[in-house]
């Protein structure tokens, strides 16, 4: 199982909700044995407000992830986050 984490921050704070409509779109991709969006709560006094939403997703090898990102939602979803985000940082491991 690999685990797909995903921290977004918006260029703008009032585009935080187009981003994660546009994040949502990721859900209807079929590869993902697990997928979610969620706002961060902000509740970490270190990192402060530096990132809005997080992406969640399960894979159950690489194959899958691989077929995730290469299916054509993805690509749109990118179109539509791309220019409103201005932080994003992805981590993969492999869950035991």
């Amino acid at each position: 199982m690999i685990r797909h984490i995903v921290f977004f921050s918006a260029a703008n704070p009032d585009d935080v909700d187009q981003i994660h409509d546009g994040l949502m779109m990721l859900a209807e991709i079929p590869h993902a044995h697990h997928f979610e969006v969620g706002r961060n709560l902000q509740s970490d006094p270190i990192a402060g407000d530096r990132v809005d939403l997080v992406v969640y997703a399960e894979f159950e090898d690489d194959a899958a992830m691989a077929a995730y990102k290469a299916h054509p939602i993805y690509a749109a979803c990118i179109a539509r986050v791309r220019p409103l985000r201005e932080l994003r940082i992805a981590a993969d491991f492999k869950a035991s």
